[in-house]
């Protein structure tokens, strides 16, 4: 790369345009005002283009210069980075795992999922919250390097995905301690009388609540869906509600949110899932949260 101009001369503008003027830019960079407005114009020779202009006793930036300016802002914030890009290069070999979290599994269990790895040393790690397909789409475009889903990747031709059962908990009921003598009281039909959150539809488990409903002939008093689990235990634990949980995280969860259980959701369980893009894992990390490898 042999660029028509200098990076030198496109910091002597750059000082300018944050300084608001020449003379402000001189003081900074401890130069005559003489030598940085030289340094402005060959830059603006080099460039075919006026970059600032007069605009009464000073001077403004021109579309140019403000389409110069934005782009010497990435690339000085670029150059900042450099020596702690550097230092990390040279520095203890790290272990990097990029993991997709779909906002429809519990928090508290990623955290139980995720323990085989944490207590490794040279871990660097990166988590992504957000929608179950579009972490399969930053999946497929090797973004990251697992997704933990409380469903298996789709059948899709055009997306090579392949998901590995990771476990599963069977869920119980919790509430807030306002509502937990009333919601013990003939549970699980006093599930009909006090307000009930639940995860919304985009959840897979929500399919089997349903059923479980149908089953005990039961007409949830529903106050409130919510897409993210965790928004559903703090809504909860705040007292809006009774809601549903993975028993697997039941010690976490009385200690954190301070809700009591109130009965088991019998035959229904949430399921969780590691979703890759190899039939065979290879990434040392990743092979360590399936349960068949440890």
């Amino acid at each position: 790369m042999n660029p028509s101009f200098s990076y030198r001369h496109l910091y002597y503008f750059w000082v300018v345009a944050k300084a608001g003027g020449v003379s402000r830019a001189a003081e900074r960079l401890g130069m005559a005002v003489q030598t940085v407005s030289t340094q402005v114009r060959e830059l603006e020779r080099s460039l075919g283009h006026a970059l600032l202009k007069p605009a009464g006793r000073g001077l403004v930036l021109t579309e140019a210069g403000e389409a110069a300016v934005r782009q010497a802002d990435l690339i000085f914030q670029l150059g900042e980075a450099l020596p702690d890009a550097v230092r990390d290069a040279v520095s203890a070999p790290r272990l990097r795992l990029a993991v997709g979290v779909a906002d429809a599994l519990p928090k508290l269990v990623v955290r139980r999922l995720m323990q085989p790895v944490m207590h490794e040393r040279a871990l660097r790690l990166r988590c992504d919250d957000g929608e179950f397909d579009h972490l399969l789409g930053d999946l497929a475009l090797h973004r990251l390097d697992i997704v933990l889903a409380d469903r298996p990747a789709p059948s899709n031709p055009n997306l090579r995905l392949y998901s590995h059962a990771l476990g599963a908990s069977e869920l119980a009921w919790y509430a807030p301690k306002a509502l937990t003598t009333q919601a013990r009281r003939a549970f699980p039909k006093s599930l009909e009388q006090i307000p009930v959150l639940l995860p919304s539809a985009h959840a897979a488990v929500r399919v089997r609540l349903e059923r479980w409903f149908e089953k005990h002939a039961i007409r949830p008093h529903v106050v409130g869906e919510f897409e993210d689990n965790a928004l559903l235990k703090t809504f909860g634990a705040g007292g809006m509600g009774v809601f549903p949980v993975a028993e697997m995280v039941h010690a976490e969860l009385i200690s954190r949110y301070g809700v009591k259980r109130v009965g088991r959701c019998e035959g229904v369980e949430e399921r969780f899932y590691a979703i890759g893009t190899e039939k065979k894992v290879h990434h040392p990390l990743v092979l360590r949260l399936l349960p068949a490898r440890r």
